[in-house]
């Protein structure tokens, strides 16, 4: 980290027409999307009303049904003649960034759009039984009265179970459960050869239970999950607390929120939940979140803030007030707690509709909010596209949690993102080595926050434009992004695969370890009939071709 301080000098960028076209985007965000993503929303309301009416029993035959169906379709697949297998969801549905141009190359569509409903709530297991188009919203809606959660419920509500199982789920209580992944106890999985098994942790298929995570659907094909549930209340009660300094102090703040010393674990003491916001290098806001009851919220003199109110300020925003009021306590709704960062993304919707936090937008627009992603996706273009790739972070790096202060010095340098996201969450040593793993023998070193099960390791959530971009300068995405991968490879830090990457295959697998995943490949016969995930996850189009070659190449 030599010279980190040292100030980048960016000659100042010339405006293309595309420049425009984001700037005034709001117009058309405005005009037709919102009004489209309110149809959108309704519609999918109405989905769900129509799944709860029915009972188990017939979610489950109709699961039954669309299990032979896709069955059906997989075995109408001629290796052949016919490219690779993949769902048929739109490449512009899903909530990631990347392109999936994987899809542009020959390939073989199995409808899974049907799998989108909740199975079964289990009390005496607690585990919630989901098909993989159950989104965040859809099972709080159904498990939050009855004082019943997930362990770990993504913010976003139109995030999926499967992707977040595939690919990558957090949130504010990953301190105590780790990544969403690491909540599930069994996966319904469809096989290349038509065979539909369950895998858990200790059963025959124990090393595809551990395989699945990460791999983005290609080991199998995903039909349903059996997921934690633990006992919540009514409310979280949320202490904001101002930390001001240097990046070094601001992380110092962060991890004494939350982080005990080796090996304790004092539920009196560790909060439910924690995230920290950082609003540029010199000042963060520190927030930790305990369960509390109706009766214990309403209390005389207790301050209950119903933040999922359409006209309330944006969350990100109401928190950074803490920097002038100093700490203070308030009790949030538990459901509305979980998705505080929904109706403004995070703080994506200000580039997006500028003057979208402002009161009177609020007022008599903010039930129009947010405009749906899957469909800003679907209307951006090529060259928007690129644009938002070239001048625009959204990247979720996963870095020890002792490597945190470094992490952001080499951000603040590079990209000068703000506001950042702080998530903690456990990374477990699992019995079989998993793609995304700890440092080894982190059990030696005791630091704050790991156990002997466990290292605790952080999100660094960076969702923004650059300052540099922000202010009218020359900005290099590409390297940037480039220059983050290698720096997350040599500090065994992780770069969550719905961002767009610019790895090539050599480095993907230096940064992911591929040992289980390729044994997997090879012993369920993914291999010539799914997409490697490096191909999967890898930036630009494909051809059938390469896409072809690469079944060969080995890491």
């Amino acid at each position: 980290m030599s010279n980190i301080k040292t100030p980048i000098v960016r000659p100042k960028r010339k405006k293309m027409w595309v420049d425009h076209l984001v700037r005034f985007r709001w117009i058309f965000v405005i005009f037709f999307m919102l009004p489209l993503s309110l149809m959108v929303y309704f519609l999918t309301y109405l989905g769900e009303i129509r799944s709860k009416s029915k009972s188990y029993k017939q979610r489950q035959k109709e699961h039954d049904e669309n299990v032979l169906k896709a069955i059906k379709r997989l075995n109408e697949r001629n290796p052949s003649k016919d490219g690779l297998v993949c769902t048929a969801r739109k490449p512009w549905v899903s909530v990631g960034m990347r392109n999936v141009d994987y899809k542009r190359a020959r390939h073989f569509e199995v409808d899974l759009s049907a799998f989108r409903n909740i199975l079964e709530i289990d009390h005496e297991r607690m585990v919630a039984k989901c098909e993989p188009m159950v989104t965040m919203g859809q099972i709080t809606r159904a498990t939050v009265p009855m004082n019943l959660a997930l362990t770990v419920v993504a913010e976003l509500e139109d995030l999926t179970i499967g992707g977040l199982i595939n690919g990558f789920g957090i949130e504010g209580s990953s301190h105590l459960y780790g990544l969403f992944s690491d909540t599930v106890v069994a996966y319904e999985i469809l096989l290349a050869d038509g065979r539909v098994v369950r895998a858990t942790n200790d059963n025959e298929y124990s090393d595809l239970f551990y395989a699945i995570p990460w791999s983005q659907g290609t080991l199998g094909l995903l039909l349903c999950a059996e997921i934690k549930l633990i006992p919540i209340k009514e409310y979280m009660k949320l202490t904001y607390k101002p930390v001001k300094g240097d990046l070094r102090d601001l992380v110092e703040g962060y991890i004494d929120s939350f982080a005990p010393k080796f090996g304790e674990n004092d539920g009196k003491k560790v909060p439910d939940f924690v995230e920290t916001l950082i609003y540029n290098p010199h000042e963060a806001v520190c927030m930790t979140g305990k369960y509390a009851s109706r009766e214990e919220a309403e209390k005389k003199g207790n301050t209950i803030n119903r933040i999922g109110w359409w006209f309330k300020p944006w969350f990100y925003q109401h928190a950074q007030k803490a920097l002038q009021k100093g700490e203070f306590v308030e009790f949030i709704p538990t459901r509305e707690y979980y998705h505080r960062h929904t109706r403004s993304l995070f703080w994506e919707v200000k580039l997006i509709l500028p003057f979208a936090d402002q009161w009177w937008f609020r007022l008599f627009l903010g039930w129009t909010m947010p405009p749906k992603i899957s469909l800003m996706k679907a209307t951006q273009g090529e060259a928007l596209r690129n644009y938002y790739h070239e001048m625009h972070v959204v990247q979720d790096l996963l870095v020890p949690l002792h490597k945190v202060s470094d992490a952001l010095e080499w951000a603040d340098r590079e990209m000068e993102v703000y506001p950042i996201w702080l998530c903690p969450h456990k990374l477990y040593k699992h019995p079989h080595k998993t793609m995304v793993y700890p440092e080894p023998g982190f059990e030696q070193k005791r630091r704050r926050g790991d156990t002997v099960h466990a290292q605790m390791y952080t999100d660094i959530g960076l969702y923004y434009s650059p300052r540099p971009v922000l202010r009218g300068e020359v900005f290099d995405g590409v390297g940037a992004v480039r220059q983050m991968e290698s720096w997350l490879i040599d500090n065994h830090g992780f770069e969550t695969q719905y961002a767009v990457t610019e790895l090539n295959e050599k480095d993907f697998w230096r940064m992911f370890d591929g040992e289980l995943y390729d044994k997997c490949r090879r012993k369920y016969e993914a291999i010539g009939n799914f997409m490697s995930v490096y191909y999967k996850s890898k930036k630009g189009k494909k051809t059938e071709k390469e896409v072809q070659e690469a079944e060969n190449i080995q890491f």
